[in-house]
């Protein structure tokens, strides 16, 4: 299909909803395309940078199989949740919230929930975009053998000296950022599609080749029975919750982004098989990523528990020792980039379809003011690391005394923005739109698996996610 493909779902939401939405809607070419393009946004550096250090931190095997469970209960039905939401209105997060309450009589306000997961979208792509300038800098570190025979001060001293110049964030900052705008500009087809077409593959592709590497290496067997041998004795309460939060982060759930997707998506794809698959395939490079780097962390005598310093100051410890580290470790930052980057496109899309919607500019010119305002606000983040490293803006509170703004916008969405997001999204499904319109768009063909997926959507998941909301809070 093309960009002009029409969406008859959409247009039968607008016209009910009465808010005169647009005749033709871009849709993704086919069911494959949106499964890319859905786990595209949910593999980032959540997979490959923080799933491997919070495993690490919290005994391996009986956390991951506590992941998998909270996926089951938790990421699958939200992302279902949105998926639906957004289809079925074909709009922005907030227009589609909008139209789909007003037609089954609820108030407009439920608009605000699509409205605070395009802030979340919004936020963390101002700092993630400087973190993803981090793993292109590490890309030329790496190539030009900078690691080679490094002591482990002077790899921490080498990632001090990137967070202590402004200018150098700012360049890949920029860099960055250049790149996601180049490809969301281009359109739903002609630019996300085609580059996810490219990059998802090329991920798995350098995936498997740093496990095929580790493979090779002394301690493969090690970092398999540290993955998939359950201790529970290891895990902590603390540790579930983790799990618990992680599972719901990891899917890119709460931001939008989903609600976005969805508005593309095809009326005869089912919602139910894609998301599972989604899930599925996140998991899997979650899990990959966990095979590539624990044996190398293994081998080099290393610590699997190194925290968020895992990626940039542990693992070029580790690539500085062992044999063909250079090629090795450039290609472990190229795989972090595009990891990146494929979340990095999905974050910038719900902001500039809402631009689309409200002002009528051409995709251009909306992904422009979206894109560039974003990287305006990173700024920020990037003087939070150095120049202003001593400002606490809400440092008279107790709560976040200590925390700067790069901290701050951290904590406001992981903790309170995406968390809240999920929660309403559950409870709109489960509880405020029609069932016959829920029942209509998930299409699940069995009335039992209808049944069952909406209690664990109306009672199993709030309660879950209400419970990881409250942890982070106190």
């Amino acid at each position: 299909m093309t960009e002009l493909t029409q969406n008859p779902t959409a247009g039968s939401a607008a016209t009910d909803a009465g808010s005169g939405a647009k005749a033709a809607h871009p849709m993704w070419s086919s069911r494959l395309a949106f499964i890319l393009a859905a786990s595209g946004s949910a593999v980032g550096l959540g997979n490959i940078w923080k799933f491997p250090y919070i495993t690490g931190e919290n005994g391996g095997g009986a956390f991951v199989l506590v992941y998998l469970v909270c996926i089951a209960l938790i990421g699958i039905p939200i992302m279902m949740a949105e998926v639906a939401i957004g289809r079925r209105g074909g709009r922005s997060p907030i227009n589609s919230m909008r139209q789909l309450a007003q037609r089954d009589g609820r108030s407009k306000r439920w608009a605000w929930i699509g409205g605070m997961g395009m802030l979340s979208s919004y936020l963390i792509l101002s700092f993630y975009s400087v973190i993803g300038g981090w793993a292109l800098a590490y890309v030329g570190k790496s190539a030009g053998g900078l690691f080679v025979g490094a002591t482990t001060e002077q790899i921490g001293a080498q990632f001090g000296a990137l967070l202590a110049d402004p200018y150098s964030l700012l360049l890949w900052h920029s860099v960055f950022m250049a790149l996601v705008i180049l490809i969301v500009a281009r359109g739903v087809t002609s630019g996300m599609e085609k580059a996810i077409n490219i990059l998802m593959p090329l991920l798995f592709v350098l995936l498997l080749v740093m496990v095929g590497y580790a493979l090779s290496t002394d301690r493969f067997a090690d970092g398999l029975s540290f993955l998939f041998t359950p201790d529970f004795s290891k895990l902590s309460t603390e540790g579930v919750l983790t799990a618990l939060g992680h599972a719901f982060f990891t899917l890119s759930l709460g931001m939008g982004v989903m609600m976005a997707y969805g508005s593309y998506l095809p009326k005869q794809v089912s919602i139910a098989k894609t998301a599972v698959t989604v899930s599925v395939v996140d998991t899997l490079v979650a899990l990959l990523a966990g095979l590539a780097i624990f044996p190398i962390v293994f081998s080099s005598g290393l610590e699997p528990g190194a925290g968020p310093g895992l990626i940039f100051n542990t693992l070029p410890i580790a690539f500085g020792q062992i044999p063909g580290g250079v090629l090795f470790g450039t290609l472990f930052f190229v795989l972090l980039v595009v990891a990146a980057v494929t979340s990095a496109i999905s974050l910038l899309e719900p902001v500039v379809e809402w631009f689309e919607e409200q002002k009528g500019y051409d995709r251009l010119r909306c992904t422009l003011i979206g894109g560039i305002s974003i990287w305006a606000l990173g700024i920020l983040t990037i003087l939070s690391l150095n120049e202003w490293s001593g400002v606490h803006p809400l440092g008279f509170i107790a709560r976040f005394e200590g925390k700067t703004i790069f901290d701050l916008f951290d904590y406001a969405t992981a903790n309170l923005m995406m968390p809240l997001g999920g929660f309403f999204t559950a409870l709109f499904l489960g509880w405020f739109m029609s069932k016959q319109a829920a029942e209509n768009e998930l299409s699940f063909g069995n009335p039992l698996a209808f049944k069952l997926f909406m209690f664990v959507l109306r009672f199993i998941t709030p309660a879950a996610v209400l419970l990881v909301f409250v942890y982070n809070l106190i």
